[in-house]
């Protein structure tokens, strides 16, 4: 048989662990998974040797911001970066988009402008605010993957939050998955204006995810709803989540390299590109997230990819309390978070497992996130050894403002297919994807 691509490694990252192995593809679907040395006839046969071969990351929280806040970024900025980091499935976010992701029209909306822009593939969340209860339905059959909700103040006023007996009534509803921004506003402080980092997350404790969390635990027991908790920072809901689990709750819960990565010692003041909701936290939290992701507690590390405009990180002031809440990393996040996985003795396998496989099973994409016969052939051409400095000004974001500028980090992506198809940055070859309505 003849094949479109083989492609071969000798550090292969497959279902079953890491091996050497030749990846073949036709007509854009993984066929076949040969031996490296396998004698295979096609079109085009690469052979990476140590360079790995990983499966396409799945990031499913991305804003990318259009229509309404494309000067903020936009879909062709946001999924070129994302292919240049080997992503190549997104979820998008339904906010900070003008109009938000809560009606079909909205929707519809968001489609036309991704429409011939998206250089990966690319998926969209739905939203829940108040007053919206009755379009659920229809956005589910639409194609959303799911419904996202805030407990706290979204920082755009055309996307509030939702209490308790809200969030219980909106998981009855409709059959979906719901991704909760877990904040509990009554725990919340108001932060006055200061370049002090400290300040800043004195305002938005552990306490506040905890007792969030707890909310959303109950509310989704009550309704028998499937639930998933957003951006986890703080340990401080572990226990609380593995109670839930233990009890049969459908929950899951994802963290994020900025959390894995960086620690607030390290954060000086007037830093506010490192600003994010909920906040970096000291070291021996991180240490403990780790060990939470590594025992299975975290099910998976999503960018929260959450750019703005550059002045409003409010960089000329260094006010914590007035910048933008958000970091923008999609085309960082794998060398991120390998540079902290190998140092903490993990494999490629845990990071494909986490990145790509953990994300994909979230939103029901068996196609995606695995090198696996029959799925798509999204690969991505990883060297695990080599180092770089990072330069903002190489970034695809459409503002490179970011709090790795001038980092060592490891692990370089030398090339991304789409289907079986390399992604150049020229002819944008994303489809838009839809979610199977139960």
């Amino acid at each position: 048989m003849s094949y479109d691509l083989v492609l071969r490694s000798r550090r292969a990252v497959l279902p079953d662990g890491q091996r050497p192995a030749a990846v073949a593809v036709t007509a854009g679907r993984i066929a076949a998974l040969a031996g490296y040395d396998a004698p295979l006839d096609a079109v085009v046969d690469e052979d990476l040797g140590d360079v790995a071969l990983l499966p396409g990351l799945v990031d499913t929280h991305v804003h990318v911001n259009e229509p309404g806040r494309t000067e903020w970024e936009g879909f062709a900025s946001a999924t070129r970066a994302a292919a240049a980091g080997g992503v190549t499935t997104l979820v998008d976010m339904p906010l900070n988009s003008v109009p938000p992701t809560v009606t079909v029209a909205a929707l519809e909306a968001k489609r036309a402008a991704a429409r011939g822009r998206c250089h990966v593939d690319v998926g969209f969340w739905g939203g829940v605010v108040p007053g919206n209860l009755g379009d659920l339905v229809a956005l589910r059959r639409a194609g959303v993957f799911g419904f996202k909700a805030f407990l706290v103040d979204s920082g755009v006023p055309e996307f509030p939050p939702v209490d308790a007996g809200l969030l219980e009534r909106a998981l009855a509803t409709v059959d979906a998955l719901f991704v909760v921004h877990a904040e509990d506003p009554g725990s919340v402080r108001g932060s006055p204006p200061s370049p002090r980092y400290a300040d800043f997350v004195a305002s938005r404790p552990p306490e506040a995810e905890r007792s969030a969390v707890a909310t959303v635990v109950a509310a989704a027991r009550r309704a028998d709803a499937r639930v998933h908790v957003l951006h986890l920072s703080s340990v401080a809901a572990l226990a609380e989540l593995a109670a839930a689990r233990a009890d049969g709750v459908r929950l899951t819960v994802e963290t994020c390299p900025h959390y894995l990565a960086l620690t607030a010692e390290q954060v000086p003041d007037g830093a506010t590109e490192f600003k994010c909701c909920p906040p970096i936290r000291d070291r021996d939290n991180q240490d403990r997230l780790w060990a939470a992701l590594a025992d299975g507690a975290v099910d998976c590390v999503v960018s929260d990819h959450s750019p703005c405009l550059p002045e409003l990180k409010r960089a000329d002031t260094g006010d914590f309390a007035a910048a933008w809440g958000g970091i923008a990393s999609v085309q960082l996040s794998l060398p991120v978070v390998w540079t902290q996985a190998r140092r903490r003795g993990h494999g490629l396998a845990d990071v494909a497992r986490w990145m790509a496989a953990g994300p994909a099973d979230l939103v029901g994409l068996p196609g995606k996130g695995r090198i696996a016969v029959g799925g798509d052939a999204d690969l991505v051409a990883f060297d695990a050894d080599a180092g770089f400095r990072v330069e903002p000004g190489l970034l695809h974001h459409r503002h490179p403002v970011t709090p790795y500028a001038g980092q060592r980090l490891t692990g370089v992506v030398r090339a991304t297919w789409l289907r079986g198809e390399p992604v150049t940055g020229d002819a944008p070859r994303g489809r838009l994807l839809r979610a199977d309505a139960p």
